[in-house]
């Protein structure tokens, strides 16, 4: 990759990253703030604070970040990108401009579980796409990193219980209907972040056994730009020797293929399945 590619691949992940940090703040601050819904997390905290306190939440996010930013530098080091310093100053900024700009002293409206879903589902979506770009927002998160270093839990244990002593707090602070409300939105909130995740990363494996695999590799490689694994099979009933062709894409590039196939080669026999995840070269986790 020259250098203007990489450029341009850096500034395409900022911006993304910018754009899915405004709307999980905007989502977290409409949606959560008001309702005193504490999902875990230095978000979490930060209500039941400052609820007990004379500080904004947006001040006690900034602070308690820097100190556990300082923190998570000289305990994990390198485990800190750049990225994840900047979403997290970028959340912190967001959330003290909105608390200036357009306070809110209640709910928008008087249906708690509508408010709810949307205080879940709006952050848990642009959270998802800020993990799948290999950073965070800070907070919690390096508890739990710090956590899995010391100790023998593994980082989905350790932010569970963080969150978890984090939405016991705001019984006490606030009311039982809170709390509660607050422990549906902790287990919501973890399992939308996975589904998103699993769902975003989500690719199609071609297992295409035909006679005459030419065709379909160049369309492959030519005008999907992605490469295919080709080697010889025989039928089991007839004995007859087939190609099989093997690929791996994106959901967009599977629809393109499967049409190509059943234009130019509609004796061919297609298998396609699902993944989660692939690692390598053209797709997530590639060195």
């Amino acid at each position: 990759m020259n250098s203007e590619s990489r450029v341009k691949k850096i500034v395409a992940e900022y911006l993304i990253l910018t754009i899915s940090t405004a709307v999980m703040v905007v989502g977290i601050y409409i949606f959560r703030f008001p309702n005193h819904f504490t999902f875990g997390g230095l978000t979490g905290l930060s209500i039941v604070l400052s609820a007990v306190t004379s500080f904004h939440a947006s001040t006690i996010i900034l602070g308690i970040n820097i100190i556990l930013m300082i923190i998570g530098f000289l305990v994990l080091g390198r485990a800190f990108t750049i990225k994840s310093v900047y979403v997290t100053l970028l959340y912190s900024v967001l959330i003290s401009v909105l608390e200036r700009v357009w306070p809110l002293n209640a709910p928008l409206t008087d249906e708690p579980i509508l408010e709810l879903v949307f205080a879940v589902l709006i952050p848990a979506a642009a959270s998802a796409v800020i993990f799948n770009f290999g950073a965070s927002s800070g907070g919690t998160d390096i508890v739990a990193m710090i956590l899995r270093k010391y100790t023998s839990l593994n980082i989905g244990v350790s932010l569970l219980i963080v969150d978890f002593i984090i939405v016991t707090s705001a019984c006490f602070v606030f009311d039982i209907k809170t709390g509660l409300f607050s422990f549906c939105g902790m287990l919501a909130k973890s399992l939308a972040i996975d589904n998103i995740i699993e769902s975003v990363n989500q690719c199609k494996c071609f297992n295409v056994i035909c006679t005459q695999p030419e065709p379909i590799c160049r369309y492959i490689c030519d005008t999907l730009h992605r490469d295919a694994t080709v080697y010889e099979a025989k039928g089991a009933f007839t004995g007859q020797k087939k190609m099989v062709v093997m690929t791996a894409m994106k959901r967009w590039q599977a629809m393109q293929l499967r049409n190509f196939i059943k234009k130019t080669d509609p004796g061919a026999f297609i298998l396609i399945s699902n993944t989660s995840e692939i690692i390598g070269k053209g797709f997530h986790g590639a060195i």
